[in-house]
């Protein structure tokens, strides 16, 4: 494998078509699309201030390297790609791509970020700012994850969450097959018109939870007090909860335990009445 180490680079193209390369603390500076079209690379301590710096690149190795402000839509287009220890303040990074791992990465704009991606591994990743990450991808695994950038999860398939802390309204909104382990669920309106749904262990606050979905399953999960009006007009439920839950609202059908269930709410719209609910103690 060809070595470059301590090259500076404008312009557009200047790494344009390079395969089997190591790049060592180079410097992409300005211009666009500075590595384009590449295979079998790794890069190491190296930064990016031009845009569209990493497109059409299949199998790559960035370590170390640090995405400015300026690298908007970096890494779009690229396939079986790792990339550990970096930081990202760029926006719309991770577009159109397969097979893309991410381990110690902060994000410090998640403005846009992994669309339609197709197999995307995270560990011990930061998503700050920004909206709609994750939009459209699918084959989802994430084990550490903290995010306060909004509506993630939109549109998601095969969603796999351990050990994450979201703070968004409107999160894993028309979803399908997700399942959220030890995890904490701060934001309105969660999960809203999805299928197939399981949370295990987690912490659910903001009001609206969990409702118009078909398929939810809660295992020992906690309520914040604000979280009212859960699940309304939602089917196919089968929910066992900790704690005490402060009102659930006109469920269509299933099953709901709690500990405590501070208020059952059927108005006028309810769309059925099958659900059992019980409470441990009244």
């Amino acid at each position: 494998m060809e070595v470059i180490k301590n090259k500076e680079y404008g312009g557009e193209r200047p790494l344009f078509g390079a395969h089997d390369v190591r790049l060592e603390a180079i410097t992409i500076v300005d211009g666009e699309s500075g590595i384009k079209c590449c295979r079998n690379l790794e890069c190491d301590n190296s930064k990016f201030y031009g845009k569209y710096p990493w497109w059409h690149v299949d199998k790559s190795l960035i370590t170390n390297c640090y995405f400015a402000p300026e690298s908007r839509s970096a890494i779009w287009y690229s396939n079986d790609m790792v990339m550990k220890d970096c930081v990202i303040d760029g926006p719309k990074f991770f577009r159109e791509m397969k097979n893309l791992e991410l381990e110690n990465v902060k994000i410090n704009d998640a403005d846009e970020t992994f669309w339609k991606v197709d197999g995307l591994k995270l560990k011990n990743v930061e998503l700050h700012e920004g909206t709609y990450p994750f939009m459209f991808s699918r084959n989802i695994y994430v084990d550490g994850l903290v995010s306060d950038a909004k509506y993630v999860f939109q549109y998601c398939r095969n969603v796999e969450v351990h050990n994450a802390k979201i703070t968004t309204k409107d999160s894993f909104w028309e979803c399908e097959n997700v399942t959220v382990y030890d995890s904490e669920l701060d934001g309105e309106y969660l999960a809203w018109h999805s299928k197939n749904v399981k949370l295990v262990r987690c912490h659910i606050s903001g009001e609206q939870p969990l409702c118009y979905l078909d398929g939810i399953t809660l295992e020992d999960c906690t309520f914040d007090a604000a979280s009212d009006r859960a699940f309304e007009d939602s089917r196919n439920i089968n929910a066992t909860i900790k704690g005490s839950i402060t009102e659930i609202k006109n469920p269509i059908g299933g099953r709901i335990v709690a500990d405590k269930v501070e208020r059952i709410t059927y108005d006028k719209f309810a769309k059925g009445h099958d659900c059992v609910i019980e409470s441990k103690t009244k």
